[in-house]
């Protein structure tokens, strides 16, 4: 069972990684994600909406689709919302498998994934006061689509 974290707070990457494989001889791997807010263009800040309870049960499905496919022995996904700053993380994913392919390929999945059906409206700051909402990228539609029939 994924472990699904929507919130404000910051989180450490070095427990939530610990904490992922610790007393476990299962794991063989770990393999992970971590997104971090640039500042390029005049960034001040990212701000991050969402529905509370529905975010959650879209990113379990992701989630659940992932431990369907690949043999995992153990999936984190954490994901901030609110205000972040430039050089603040914004998410991490974490997957843990007996080998480090499933490991691998399962993190490359559910950041995909998230980028696409994961329900975020993010907002851009920018020096100045002006902002502006970030649309949906067909880069990020583009990635999505290889885990399409993928096992």
């Amino acid at each position: 069972m994924a472990r699904i974290l929507v919130q404000d707070a910051a989180f450490d990457l070095a427990a939530e990684t610990a904490s992922l494989s610790a007393g476990r001889i299962d794991v063989g791997a770990v393999a992970s994600f971590l997104g971090i807010c640039r500042g390029d263009d005049g960034l001040t800040a990212l701000v991050l909406e969402h529905y509370p309870g529905m975010t959650e049960r879209a990113i379990g499905r992701i989630a659940d689709e992932a431990e369907r496919r690949w043999p995992l022995t153990g999936c984190t996904v954490i994901h901030r919302t609110g205000r972040i700053l430039p050089g603040e993380p914004i998410v991490l994913v974490l997957t843990a498998s007996a080998h480090r392919a499933a490991a691998l390929e399962a993190c490359a999945f559910l950041i995909d994934w998230l980028k696409t059906k994961a329900p975020f409206w993010k907002r851009e700051e920018f020096a100045g006061g002006s902002h502006r909402w970030v649309e949906a990228k067909g880069e990020d539609d583009l990635a999505a689509s290889r885990w399409t029939g993928a096992a």
